[in-house]
Formats: structure tokens, C-alpha cells, sequence
């Protein structure tokens, strides 16, 4: 169908003005679809309304809050429910089977979760689980065990996060493999901060270090993590924090250190030697500052660098990165 340009932009703001856009409208809509059937999944109100996840869970609220907003029933609120449904918004970006997988086996089970029965790999995903629902509620000692327990007195909470993720899981749109063995970050996945020393610290405490600067040394997993943002024209990054990181081609980055590492310096002799200390280097880059969640380009390997204060290293990445990622990242600096 062809339509000239009046015509187009009619036939689009009909279409807009059809999505329910305000709050008043997305609650109407709920309870009108609430009348006509018994349950209305997540998934069921974004087909009929066509409103996409980012738009249920903007202005600071989420499912729930649509659901007791439309008189639907919900699970007796918990201690500190409006916290952790905050902290459901903060799982849009889940796009792995894994993850997916781990997270609803683990929230579909009737009782408490027993941390002791759980394989490494199992206490690490619970971990990434817990963390990112909950991080600005656990006390700073508590153990994974006390954080699943926390969850599970939020039943409304457990309801929430198995709807969302239902409907991650038909969004998947990319091809994952894992990089380490025993760490469960698959590459081409997208992880928050959180999720990332989750996955690869050890110890059996709910809350992670923490991890405020570009580089973190998981010694534990023997890894070196390396988070970056790729356009730094905004964000309130200063001089010297406005490195040069972009894709090459799809399986080489070109990677700034801080801006005083030196070359014989330590970590600037990590960096070069990693292969040979039997150390990972594990990439982790976002596209803009105002998003919480970094791509894993997975494991790199050194291949040389230039100058110091700050170094500029190559990287080569053991898996090439997709098209539609190698555009935006190599796009990033233009």
C-alpha cells in the first residue's frame, strides 16, 4: 500500500492515538479486558493493547501497579513491595534462554528455594537473580539464602517477574554461547553491572562489591571485567574519561585503559600478558550512558597497543559480533 505523505501521517496518528498511551488509558483497557476474561496475562494485554514492556513499566511503575490500579487481584504486598517492583522494571533487558530458563525454573518453585541443593552454577543465576531484584533492600551481610527468603515473602513479586519473563523469553534475537565454564553470561547477551559480578564473583552473600569504575579484577573467576561506554559526547563524562572505544571490525575493539595506566605498570602488564597468566579478558560494552544494561562481546585476546596514560589496546573477540551490533558500535564514534 502506497500513500502519499498527508495521507501517511494521518493513517499513523490514528494508529498512535488507538495505543493507549496515558495511564488512565492503559488502566481502562486493562479492566475492560479484565470483564471479558478471567486472567489477563502480561503477554495477552501487550497483543491486544499493542503497547510494548518499556511502555507498562514507564513512569516509574510496572505490571502490578496496572493490575491493582485496574481493580484486578493481586498477592498481599510485602515488607518492601514497592522496592522490589521497581526492581522487576529493572529486568526489560533479559534476552538469553539461560537466564530466562534459570530465573522461572527457580521462581516457579512452590517453597523457599533451598541454596544448599543448588549446583554452582544454579547459586550464581539465583544470585543474579536476587541481586538485581533486590539490591536496594538487602542488608549488606545478608546471604543468597536470606535474599531468595526475601523474594519469597513477596509472593506478588514472584507472580510479576514469571509473567515478564514469559514474555522475554518470545523476544530472543540474538544467537548465545557461552565463554567460561561454570560462569553464566552468554555472549551477545546484554547483563547489568549486578548480573556481571554475580556471575563472576564467588561467595554465597546476597549483594555484590561494589563496581564503580570501567575495570573490575575478578579474581575469583580469574578475569579481568571491562565495561564501556561507546558514545561519550554526553552523560557528564569529563576529559578525561572520554576514551576511544569502538569496533575495528566485527572481531577486533579498540579499547582505552584509564587514563593512568602505564604500559610497565601492573594491570598494563595483565593486559598483555593474560594469556600466558592464564587470565580472561571479558568485554562488556553499552552504546550510550543512559543505559543500565552492557552488551558481553564475550572473551578477548590481546593483540597490541598503542602509547599509555591512557593505553590503547586491540583487542581480538573470540566470537565476531553480529551485524546489527558491529553497525551500532562501529557507528558509536562517526
Amino acid at each position: 500500500m502506497e500513500l502519499d505523505r498527508v495521507a501517511g501521517q494521518i493513517v499513523l496518528r490514528s494508529i498512535q492515538e488507538a495505543i493507549p498511551s496515558r495511564w488512565p488509558a492503559k488502566v481502562a483497557e486493562l479492566r475492560a479486558l479484565s470483564t471479558a476474561r478471567r486472567h489477563v496475562t502480561l503477554a495477552e494485554y501487550l497483543a491486544e493493547t499493542g503497547l510494548e514492556v518499556a511502555d507498562v513499566y514507564a513512569g516509574n511503575r510496572g505490571w502490578s501497579d496496572l493490575q491493582e490500579a485496574a481493580g484486578v487481584g493481586v498477592a498481599r504486598p510485602g515488607r518492601h513491595e514497592v522496592a522490589l517492583r521497581r526492581g522487576v522494571g529493572r529486568m526489560q533487558h533479559v534476552d538469553d534462554d539461560q537466564r530466562i530458563a534459570a530465573y522461572s525454573t527457580l521462581l516457579q518453585q512452590p517453597g523457599v528455594p533451598n541454596v544448599g541443593a543448588m549446583s554452582e552454577v544454579e547459586r550464581r543465576l539465583a544470585r543474579m537473580l536476587v541481586t538485581n531484584l533486590a539490591d536496594s533492600v538487602l542488608a549488606k551481610q545478608s546471604s543468597l539464602q536470606d535474599g531468595i527468603g526475601l523474594l519469597w515473602s513477596h509472593p506478588q513479586i514472584v507472580a510479576e517477574s514469571l509473567d515478564l519473563l514469559d514474555v522475554l523469553h518470545g523476544r530472543v534475537d540474538h544467537t548465545h554461547r557461552e565463554a567460561l565454564p561454570g560462569i553464566p553470561l552468554q555472549v551477545h547477551a546484554r547483563y547489568t553491572r549486578i548480573e556481571i559480578l554475580a556471575a563472576a564473583c564467588e561467595g554465597l552473600d546476597a549483594k555484590t562489591p561494589q563496581w564503580r569504575e570501567g575495570v573490575y579484577d575478578a579474581k575469583a573467576a580469574g578475569a579481568d571485567l571491562l565495561a564501556f561506554t561507546l558514545d561519550k559526547t554526553s552523560g557528564g563524562f569529563s576529559p578525561t574519561t572520554r576514551y576511544r572505544d569502538y569496533a575495528i571490525t566485527p572481531d577486533l575493539i579498540h579499547w582505552e585503559s584509564q587514563s593512568g595506566t602505564r604500559a610497565d605498570s601492573p594491570t598494563g602488564r595483565r593486559y598483555q600478558n593474560h594469556a600466558a597468566l592464564g587470565r580472561s579478558i571479558l568485554l562488556f560494552a553499552r552504546a550510550r550512558a543512559d543505559e543500565r544494561a552492557f552488551w558481553f562481546l564475550g572473551p578477548g585476546t590481546y593483540v597490541g597497543h598503542e602509547g599509555e596514560k591512557p593505553m590503547a589496546v586491540t583487542w581480538k573477540l573470540r566470537s565476531p559480533l553480529p551485524g546489527d551490533l558491529f553497525a551500532a558500535f562501529a557507528a558509536a564514534v562517526a
